[in-house]
């Protein structure tokens, strides 16, 4: 991450776009602290100012009870809205170890590809403590109300209408299809085994 603007005004911008915001409760009763990667703005935000802003405004409210993680990779550019290896592993490491003990699950809704081979190459060596171990991946919204009280979670609309586009093209999942813009316009293929195909989910 680089920072190109002053650290009030970082601070500022974390508040303004709701990156991190704590509200709702999975299936088990548990607090849900819910992150929007493609709101992450990596380009302008430095280590510090993020380490101080989950210090101040976020570890506290999640008090000393289990909790778990609904992160959105929805819509995330590696250029835009990744923050860098090294930098994932810095915030990592600051995180306070009741914090961590607390975590229950992080569930991570529309990882593609990309993201599944990182985190199936790194994800053992950038995240100690068992942490690889509690992912969940979510293909589609649909299932992660398996697991969360559906009417406490706002997802953004955003997250929806690729949900749409998965099941148009559902080997963008496995990245054998590229993330352009939606035609609308598009024919629906009507296939049983593209339908199978379309609604199969890793968890």
């Amino acid at each position: 991450m680089s920072s190109q603007i002053s650290e009030s005004d970082q601070e500022q911008l974390l508040h303004k776009l709701d990156i991190f915001k704590i509200h709702g409760k999975d299936k088990r009763g548990h607090k849900i602290l819910r992150i929007i990667g493609k709101f992450f703005p990596a380009r302008f935000l430095s280590v510090d100012v993020l380490k101080k802003y989950l210090d101040e405004y976020i570890f506290p409210r999640l008090g000393k009870k289990p909790f778990s993680v609904l992160y959105v990779h929805t819509g995330v550019q590696r250029s835009e809205n990744f923050p860098g290896i090294s930098a994932l592993r810095s915030i990592y490491e600051a995180i306070p170890i009741n914090v961590k003990d607390n975590l229950q699950a992080v569930y991570f809704v529309h990882p593609g590809l990309q993201a599944r081979l990182f985190l199936a190459t790194f994800g053992r060596l950038l995240f100690s403590g068992g942490l690889y171990g509690k992912l969940r991946y979510v293909n589609r919204v649909d299932y992660l109300w398996e697991h969360m009280r559906r009417k406490e979670i706002k997802i953004p609309d955003f997250v929806y209408d690729h949900d749409e586009d998965l099941e148009y093209r559902p080997m963008m999942d496995y990245g054998l299809e590229s993330d352009h813009p939606r035609v609308y316009d598009a024919p629906v293929v009507d296939s049983p085994s593209v339908s199978m195909y379309s609604m199969r989910c890793i968890s």
